[in-house]
């Protein structure tokens, strides 16, 4: 990884870009559309793979699997693409997809991203409310979804004050109405917006953090360069992602990596340990990536031929327990390579050197390009092995370029974030004499669990409007499975059995909240520490050392979390 001086492109540059192999490129790639991009990789790779989806037949869609090639997926995104710019869609416009993991969302969001549109993923996990939230948030002019997924969203538009129109899918050409309002441009130029992903912030509302075209092809082309232990080959990878295309790493970095070096990406439905090696092998992948939350659940699997039978060449993820790592590794084979990356700038750093920290949380060093400084509350620098906070930039020059464009309609928050010209990851790490990172926590009241970010802010909002909920106070514990779970401390309006206010009070945010936002625990107290001004002290709840999970009174709701 060894970006360099900026230097910009144009689209006649693009094939260029396509052809020059790991080592030649040196600058940012941050010049240029995902459409141009993508239409060269069509000129460049024709019949070679580019998505494929592993067979299941318990899925309503590819059951058998599919793989379509470069020439196969330019056709069809040509033909939306001329659908979407026939009915006025482009550079000004948001159009919000509820696609799930199929290939229609990487084939609809290129085609959008062509015509100038800025595509919006919807989580398919979220309630109404929670669609209803981004709707009016974003203002989206057009929602395309799936049928079977029309009437959850004919649910979240009637919660909504803005109500755009829907399109299906499987039925563009009929269903696609109009753009209400002409396209700002003609043409997407690499500053225009191309993704807004929503992640969660400490003020209980999920944030837009806004991707142009030139962030994605940047990020995409720094996968591609990564080198050492996660070497992306050209032309040869076949790149298995588990990972929801919603969020970054699977709907940004891989794919787009795909693209700028002629690889396919593997995308199954939903990550499952009971199908992750049948389908890693069935589809002859080279790459994979992970959560931490997928090695104990692989790990647990009974031993079998599969472990070793595949043909991959190393993991790439974050977040494997320290001491999983080594086990992981050596039972199936493969490294896994550490990452540091968000949403906001997913130019990845990472642990990829022979001479790995394996067991330590090291994910790699600061690269030209991405500057990181480990500070106090002060934003003063700590010493070495001292934990702070970690603030990145590009370069003191140019400190934003490969990051994300802001935050949507809170320029407050961007600025914040921005404070002294670092942006402030609010990640806790630790850096060694060698210069090597390691990951401590989350500074920020953020729960993570199984890959999602849960504001704990949101949840404290929702048990506040239960009719027996005076206090709360929501906070991450430990989860053997899923990394984190969420814990919800409550004080009562009046007397009840602990079990029975559990009860009540899980349902009444499984019913409201994404399912993997509900209480996996709770704990009824008789009160809650707090400042002069009443602002709870989560850290005053529990003495240093104790395991909440083993307290007397405490309400074990884990299996109650389903998804609907």
């Amino acid at each position: 990884m060894r970006p360099a001086a900026a230097q910009i492109r144009t689209g006649a540059q693009d094939d260029r870009l396509l052809s020059q192999g790991r080592g030649a490129v040196a600058e940012i790639r941050d010049g240029t559309t995902i459409g141009a991009v993508f239409a060269a990789a069509v000129g460049r790779h024709g019949d070679r793979p580019f998505l494929a989806v592993p067979a299941n037949e318990a899925r309503d869609y590819a059951q058998a699997g599919v793989e379509i090639s470069y020439r196969e997926a330019g056709a069809l995104v040509e033909k939306l693409c001329a659908l979407y710019r026939a009915k006025g869609y482009g550079p000004g416009h948001h159009v919000a997809t509820l696609l799930e993991n199929r290939p229609e969302h990487v084939l609809h969001k290129l085609a959008m991203n062509t015509a100038g549109a800025c595509c919006v993923p919807i989580n398919p996990d979220y309630r109404a409310a929670e669609i209803a939230f981004v709707l009016e948030h974003c203002r989206p002019e057009l929602v395309v979804t799936v049928a079977s997924r029309q009437e959850q969203m004919t649910k979240a538009l009637d919660r909504s004050t803005h109500r755009p129109p829907v399109a299906l899918a499987e039925h563009l050409a009929e269903t696609l109405p109009a753009a209400a309002r002409p396209a700002a441009a003609a043409l997407p130029e690499p500053g225009t917006p191309s993704s807004i992903l929503y992640t969660s912030g400490t003020t209980g509302r999920p944030k837009g953090c806004v991707l142009s075209n030139g962030y994605e092809v940047a990020s995409g082309q720094w996968y591609a360069d990564l080198g050492g232990l996660a070497e992306i080959r050209p032309d040869a990878e076949r790149i298995y992602n588990p990972l929801p295309l919603y969020h970054v790493n699977a709907g940004v970095l891989s794919i787009m990596g795909a693209v700028l070096t002629g690889n396919c990406q593997i995308q199954t439905d939903r990550f499952s340990p009971q199908r992750w090696w049948s389908e890693v092998t069935a589809t002859r992948a080279t790459v994979v990536h992970y959560l931490g939350v997928i090695v104990p659940l692989l790990l647990s699997q009974q031993q079998s031929e599969a472990d070793r039978s595949h043909g991959v060449r190393f993991g790439i993820g974050a977040g494997v327990e320290p001491q999983l790592h080594k086990v992981f590794e050596e039972r199936f084979g493969i490294p896994l390579i550490e990452v540091w990356g968000m949403t906001e700038m997913v130019r990845i750093l990472l642990d990829n050197e022979p001479a790995r920290e394996v067991g330590t949380r090291s994910f790699g060093r600061a690269v030209e390009g991405v500057e990181v400084r480990v500070v106090d509350d002060g934003d003063a620098d700590v010493a070495d092995g001292q934990p702070g906070e970690m603030v990145i930039r590009h370069s003191s020059a140019t400190p934003r370029r490969g990051f994300f464009s802001g935050y949507l309609k809170d320029e407050e928050a961007t600025e914040a974030a921005w404070k002294g010209g670092w942006f402030h990851t609010g990640d806790i790490v630790w850096r060694g004499g060698d210069g090597r990172l390691h990951f401590v926590d989350r500074k920020k009241n953020i729960i993570r669990r199984s890959g999602e970010n849960i504001a704990a802010a949101e949840i404290e909002a929702l048990l506040l409007t239960h009719p027996d909920v005076k206090q709360a106070a929501v906070m991450a514990v430990k989860d053997e499975v899923r990394e984190e779970e969420v814990l919800a401390c409550v004080v009562l309006k009046r007397p009840m059995p602990a079990q029975e206010a559990a009860q009540s009070i899980f349902r009444y945010c499984h019913e409201r909240l994404s399912y993997y936002k509900a209480p996996g625990w709770l704990h009824v107290v008789d009160s809650l520490p707090t400042t002069g001004t009443q602002k709870i002290q989560k850290h005053s709840i529990y003495p240093p050392g104790v395991d909440p999970r083993e307290l007397p009174g405490i309400c074990d709701l884990r299996h109650l979390k389903k998804r609907a």
